[in-house]
């Protein structure tokens, strides 16, 4: 079983200004590196989901980051999502979903082709996966990532889970719509003829 995470002695103020001495940064790297470890030695697949859930719950703070680039977690969070089990999926587009905010994270991420693998986890019929993916796709939106992350058959995915009767998954949509896509593609979209993303359906509710 995953071992639980105890910062009450690890994360204490030092100097009286809450930075990290080098001493509790180095307790950090060792449980996240036996977090990895553990992961790549059990053969449990309940064990695996247990890691990938803590370490994308460690992802979501940022005094983790350059040790999660060091142990290579980004690497297997990309991994996780071409697995055929749809836990290690949700738990790998979650953890890059807290990660790529941080600017070397995103930078890493877009050069590794994260945003195609990115994009097939649309089709997952888990609804936090396709949430987490959504949310990491406007995260990872810059000036040279715009035109793949907001393609045709994007939109036209966008705009089908914008009618979805799931609220969280039409407001997420509707919010992408908005915020990163065009009046006249979103227009285009709705009139297509040739609906590329129809075969995308929508995640269970």
């Amino acid at each position: 079983m995953s071992q639980k995470a105890d910062w009450s002695s690890v994360e204490m103020a030092s100097s009286g200004r809450g930075m990290e001495s080098k001493s509790q940064g180095q307790d950090r790297f060792d449980y996240l590196q036996a977090l990895v470890t553990e992961f790549q030695d059990t053969d449990s697949q309940e064990s695996k989901e247990q890691v990938l859930a803590n370490l994308a719950n460690f992802a979501y703070d940022p005094s983790n980051y350059q040790y999660l680039r060091q142990l290579q977690v980004i690497d297997l969070f990309l991994d996780m999502l071409t697995e055929d089990n749809e836990r290690f999926v949700e738990f790998g587009i979650g953890g890059l979903c807290n990660l790529c905010l941080d600017k070397q994270n995103k930078e890493y991420i877009l050069q590794n082709n994260g945003v195609q693998a990115v994009l097939d986890c649309l089709s997952s019929p888990n609804e936090d996966t396709v949430l987490s993916a959504i949310t990491t796709l406007m995260y990872l939106m810059t000036p040279l990532s715009r035109e793949e992350i907001t393609a045709m058959p994007v939109i036209e995915c966008m705009l089908r889970f914008s009618m979805s009767k799931n609220k969280r998954l039409s407001n997420l949509a509707t919010l992408f719509l908005e915020d990163f896509c065009s009046a006249e593609d979103v227009e285009k979209a709705k009139n297509l003829q040739n609906h590329t993303a129809l075969g995308i359906p929508l995640p269970k509710e």
